[in-house]
């Protein structure tokens, strides 16, 4: 929770000046200045609920004062018009904050909602899902911490934390062996993965024994293969273009993970919203 915070820290900041700035003009303008208002946050949608720690922590940065209690957890599944959480407050920094929280709530949750309906549907294979680099610049910590909250693992947090050698990279040393020979003589101590594209490949990295294998934009039939010939020697991983309608077959093939870009990069947040009491 720490590192999520710590992480949502600069983020909230930038959102307060860009949305309130020197002040919220409507707020001012209408509400008078010592008006204390309570209020709740629902769900207008079926999904799953992350980041609430990050909206409490939004509505303390506009002032201390505003309290948030929150109904569910992260990782709760909510129905439409569930209680998400209830606030109290100064009403001018309670509704300034109001948008800037929200936004934060919404992508957050959309994206554990996404994720859950993939873990969902691969339930009975025992496949993990996982998610990708491709999140929002900034936002890495905080939408890897959704998929946490909806039921799938994370990849690789960046570039150096684990090894991925991807084709751009065998096509540039001049061949899987030569990628992977030079990576564990790098950095010993770092996980090594090594993308494959068909059989020939495959066979060549299973050789080499590395902790991951990654299939590429493979058709069921070469990853049905592809388990077959690994027998197990080296976990598997599936990726690229995995949607909610195929990922079911290609769990029930076997491979160990599926990773999915769209989990961060393309989860439509979950409608929520805030009225007072």
């Amino acid at each position: 929770m720490k590192e999520l915070l710590e992480a949502a820290r600069p983020l909230i900041d930038l959102a307060i000046a860009e949305d309130i700035g020197p002040g919220d003009a409507t707020s001012i303008a209408t509400l008078p200045d010592d008006l204390v208002v309570q209020g709740r946050i629902f769900a207008k949608e079926m999904g799953v609920i992350a980041g609430l720690p990050v909206v409490t922590e939004a509505f303390a940065r506009v002032d201390e004062r505003i309290r948030v209690s929150p109904e569910v957890a992260d990782g709760e599944r909510v129905d439409r018009t569930a209680l998400v959480a209830r606030v109290k407050g100064p009403a001018r920094e309670l509704l300034a904050a109001e948008r800037m929280a929200l936004n934060f709530l919404q992508r957050l949750s959309g994206i554990a909602t996404l994720t859950r309906a993939f873990v969902d549907v691969t339930a009975e294979s025992g496949t993990v899902i996982l998610d990708t680099r491709k999140t929002h610049p900034g936002y890495r910590v905080l939408e890897k911490y959704a998929v946490r909250a909806g039921g799938g693992q994370n990849h690789r947090m960046a570039l150096y934390d684990m090894i991925l050698i991807k084709d751009n990279h065998i096509e540039a040393a001049g061949s899987i062996t030569t990628a992977i020979e030079r990576a564990r003589a790098a950095y010993p101590e770092l996980p090594i993965e090594v993308e494959v594209k068909n059989q020939a490949e495959l066979k060549e990295a299973l050789a080499l024994r590395p902790d991951r294998i990654m299939l590429d934009n493979m058709t069921l039939d070469q990853m049905r293969d592809a388990v077959a010939l690994a027998a197990g020697r080296v976990p598997l991983e599936a990726s690229g273009n995995v949607d909610l309608g195929r990922v079911a077959r290609i769990a029930a093939i076997g491979v160990d993970y599926v990773s999915i870009g769209a989990l961060t990069h393309s989860a439509p947040a979950l409608d929520l919203s805030m009225l007072l009491d």
